[in-house]
């Protein structure tokens, strides 16, 4: 069938009782038709609403064909109220999730209809900006979203995966770790981050959804962090943190979704780490030089990840390790994964040989509209000075 008029393509919204399935076929076919070495991907077949169902503001949209009523193409999108850079300054920023078009059926302008259609429904829900991410391998989605539908380019992110121990893993002696109250958590957050660019001003809705586990600092034994255990609502213990200290909080995503992974590239990976740190064997990773997709597998979602002080360093790879146990007695959890930015001074602080770096993540930028003045303010900072990790977008 000849697609070069859009017209032989609807986009329209997603239908749970009649999209279901069909959206779930789309995704195993997109999977499965991608030509890589290795892949670690979200499986989302149960729940195709997942990645936007905790967000307020939401859409997802189908392609489907008109004549034959085969459904070709998904996307998802959200809206999201974010920091601008200054403390009283926020904007609305929409957010694309989940770009698939079907392998039998791509190059033939349905992938681009469907991202000025989401955008056309980010524009009409108020949204100033849009942004979105691909794999750095992905050519055919980087020259869509660039060459022709004008994004521009941020910094990428590197995801770490790492499957969970069975033997406990040690951190300093001198290292103190202690669970923040919720309040305390958003207070901290607020305080540290408001500032810095694309952080989620909901953030409290974050930390208050039922799978978020919870938030820790970490900071030495030897110096004070007066007020920070104390149960009453109070902020004054921001502004009394000791030298150097670090915090991170958890998402359990076992409960939403789970991770698949396969190829014989990763399958080396895995079970070299499995080897040197005694970790779960049952991850149903694919024997070497297999390429079908493995047993699906759950995860602890770790974000949030910040520090101070010249010995963050040492702090963030005790609260590494701590979440690392943690994970070990979340049901269904058999791997901790995390999202950094490639030039997040955090990054080399995660230890080659006990974390993997399994995708290399693109994020694109793009203004909607020009009436305010800022076209170019945000997209001309590479890197953006601090990119908070959202787990309902993982």
């Amino acid at each position: 069938m000849d697609l070069s008029d859009n017209s032989s393509v609807l986009v329209r919204l997603f239908d749970e009782d009649r999209d279901f399935e069909a959206v779930g076929r789309l995704e195993k076919s997109c999977e499965l038709g991608e030509k890589r070495r290795f892949s670690i991907f979200s499986n989302i077949t149960d729940d195709p609403l997942c990645r936007i169902r905790f967000h307020k503001i939401r859409v997802m949209l189908v392609a489907e064909l008109v004549r034959s009523r085969e459904l070709v193409g998904v996307v998802r999108g959200c809206i999201k109220c974010v920091g601008t850079g200054s403390e009283t300054s926020f904007a609305s920023l929409g957010w694309i999730l989940g770009l698939r078009v079907s392998p039998k059926h791509r190059r033939k302008g349905i992938g681009l209809k469907l991202v000025k259609s989401v955008e056309c429904w980010a524009i009409k829900n108020g949204a100033e900006y849009i942004c979105l991410a691909t794999e750095e391998s992905n050519i055919a989605s980087r020259n869509l979203f660039v060459l022709k539908c004008g994004y521009v380019k941020l910094n990428p992110l590197i995801i770490i995966v790492q499957p969970t121990q069975a033997r406990v893993l040690r951190w300093s002696r001198g290292v103190k770790i202690e669970k923040l109250t919720v309040d305390h958590a958003i207070s901290l957050y607020k305080d540290r981050l408001n500032g810095k660019e694309l952080f989620p001003l909901d953030i409290d809705v974050i930390l208050k959804q039922e799978l978020s586990l919870g938030t820790w600092v970490s900071y030495f034994k030897d110096e004070e962090w007066c007020g920070l255990g104390c149960k009453e609502k109070d902020d004054t213990f921001t502004h009394k943190a000791p030298s150097s200290w670090a915090i991170l909080s958890m998402w359990n995503t076992s409960k939403v979704y789970s991770l698949q992974v396969r190829g014989a590239v990763l399958w080396r990976i895995f079970n070299g780490i499995v080897r040197s740190i005694g970790a779960s064997p049952c991850l149903g990773i694919p024997q070497e030089g297999c390429g079908v997709p493995s047993k699906a597998f759950g995860f602890t979602f770790l974000y949030g990840l910040y520090g101070e002080g010249e010995k963050t360093g040492e702090l963030m790879r005790s609260l590494w390790r701590f979440a690392c146990n943690l994970a070990r007695n979340v049901k269904g959890c058999e791997a901790v994964v995390t999202e950094l930015g490639v030039y997040d001074p955090l990054r080399e602080h995660f230890p080659a040989a006990t974390s993997t770096s399994c995708i290399a993540d693109l994020w694109f930028f793009k203004k909607l509209n020009d009436t305010n003045g800022e076209e170019d303010r945000w997209s001309s900072q590479q890197p953006l000075p601090h990119l908070f990790v959202d787990p309902r977008d993982f």
